[in-house]
Formats: structure tokens, sequence, C-alpha cells
């Protein structure tokens, strides 16, 4: 049985890099880490407000000394640690990208939470001792190198703390759907009143538990949300986006950033929209005919309904 221990929630963005031999970079935590000797992709925490698009670049030029730029979204998944050493476990929304590189040279580093940045083949790889998050990232074998706790411990599913310039700050992941039925129409929710937001067309979906998959976040909230039974058919993208006063329900101002993964979603067999969190931040849903969608005014839709509507060609 691990210890009691204090929950903490961080999104985290990481980076495959591979060379022209197909090898692919590896970081090595360091003495200073929960797991000295383990092997994992470059990367580590978004900041607050920071678009993880380039929090990548930022990290892996820190462990690495490459610079390198992103070309496209591979993967976003979210695990549970225990660090009973800190007396902490941590629940990270990972999102993996591939990258390339544009410059710089490799290089170690003395002190820091990882001290080895090296090439490896895949093969090599799967002989060394890698975080779980990256033998998945990279479709090998998960090995038990991290402490889970016994069970999710209890999380609110917002946490506000206060920020350096006197508001208080909430990070917050999120999975939502571009979720369309067999008859081409696409499924969109209203923000209720007293929501940022309000009276906008919004996408099916919302924040993710503690100890959640995002896929499976989503279907849950589909459900609960709009009463329709979703399968997950793939992830389009990853949406950041900062409101630095936004004022909702708790009646202070909040600089909020949201971080929401949006996936395409079919609905094989669409029923009447129904909203079961009556009194919640969505008033309505209902289901849009194509030249319905097109009809809607730039103001009437949420920025990551408009994001992600551009990412399914929509």
């Amino acid at each position: 049985m691990t210890p009691a221990l204090e929950p903490l929630r961080r999104i985290a963005a990481y980076a495959v890099v591979s060379d022209s031999d197909g090898q692919v970079l590896l970081v090595r935590a360091s003495p200073r880490s929960g797991t000295p000797g383990v092997w994992s992709l470059p990367g580590g925490a978004v900041d607050h407000g920071e678009d993880p698009n380039h929090t990548v670049v930022r990290e892996t030029a820190a462990e690495t000394g490459l610079s390198v730029s992103v070309t496209g979204l591979r993967d976003v998944l979210a695990d549970m640690r225990a660090l009973p050493h800190r007396g902490i476990t941590i629940h990270t929304d990972r999102l993996i990208y591939n990258v390339a590189v544009r410059g710089g040279t490799l290089c170690d580093r003395v002190g820091q939470p990882t001290d080895l940045a090296r090439w490896h083949t895949i093969d090599a790889a799967g002989r060394l001792p890698l975080r779980p998050f990256t033998a998945s990232a990279l479709g090998l074998p998960a090995a038990a190198v991290d402490v889970r706790p016994d069970e999710a411990p209890d999380f609110p599913s917002f946490y506000a703390v206060p920020g350096p310039d006197g508001l208080h700050r909430a990070q917050r992941f999120a999975a939502y759907a571009v979720a369309t039925d067999p008859a081409g129409r696409v499924l969109l929710t209203k923000v209720a009143d007293g929501y940022p937001g309000a009276g906008c067309w919004h996408l099916p979906g919302g924040g993710t538990d503690y100890g959640e998959q995002p896929g499976a976040a989503l279907i849950r909230e589909l459900l609960e949300e709009t009463g329709q039974r979703g399968r997950l058919v793939e992830l389009l993208g990853v949406a950041s986006h900062r409101d630095a006063a936004s004022l909702g329900p708790e009646g202070y101002p909040i600089d909020w950033h949201g971080v929401r993964a949006f996936y395409r979603v079919e609905v094989e067999a669409p029923a009447p929209p129904s909203v079961g969190d009556v009194g919640g931040s969505t008033s309505e849903a209902r289901w849009f005919r194509p030249d319905e969608l097109y009809a809607l005014a730039a103001h009437e839709l949420t920025e990551v309904t408009a994001e992600a509507m551009r990412a399914a060609r929509l």
C-alpha cells in the first residue's frame, strides 16, 4: 500500500525526435529525480498560459541542447505516478509531439533532473528502463519503473490557486468531441448563462477526472452531457487558450488556462439530445445539419469549437 500522498495535477509536453538512421533521442533521469537512471522522451511541464507547442521546443532545448520545430501531434495520454519521497502523487496529461531538429549541439547536464541525452535505436531503447509513457509513445512494452497509487485520490474538477499577480489561476486539461452522425450532422452544446462564453455553441466534452484517460473521459462526458453514445475515431489536435481574467460562477476573476484535446467521434445511433447535468455549464444540446453549421457566425462559436471544426475540415 502506498501512503496517503498529496494529489497534484499537471500538463506536460514531450518530443519524439528521430534522426536519419531511425534512432530516437532519449534523456536519462538524474539522481535528483524520483526515478534515477530511467529514460524518457525529452520534455516537461507546460507553464501557466504557455502553448504546449512552445513548451516542447523550450524543454527539448533545455534537456538536450537541440533546437527543434514541431511537425505534428502524435498522441495524448495520461498517467498517475506516486512519489512517496516527496509526499505527492501526480496525474500528468501528456501531449506527445513529433519534432524535427533545426540545429544545436547535443549536450549533457549537471545537477538537473535529467543528466544525459543520447540517440538510441528502437531495439536498444526497448532494453532500457523506460518511463511508461515513453514506452507507449514508441510502441514498446512498458516496464514497471513508476510507483502507481493504489487508487485515484479525490481531487476537485476545478482547482484554482493564488497567482503572483494577485489573481487566482487555474490550468485545466479537457477533452472534446467533433461528434457526427451517419447523416453528417454535427453535435454542439450551448454554454449556459453565468459561464465564460455564455450563449456560444461549444463542443460536447469537458474536464477529465484524476487518473482518467482523455478518450475514456470524452466518451463518458458525451453520454452525460448529451445522452449520445459515441465511438472514438481519431485525435484531431490540441488547443491552448488563456483568458487572463475570466469571470465564472465562482464570482471572482480567474486567470484561466485551458488545454483541450479534440477528437473525431462517430455517433452511429443518434438520439434526441438531452442535457443530463441540469444547472451546469451546458444549457442545450443540438444536432446541426452542415448548412445550419455554416450559417453560424464566428462569434456564436467558442474558440476551441472553431479551431476543431477547421481541423476536422467541416
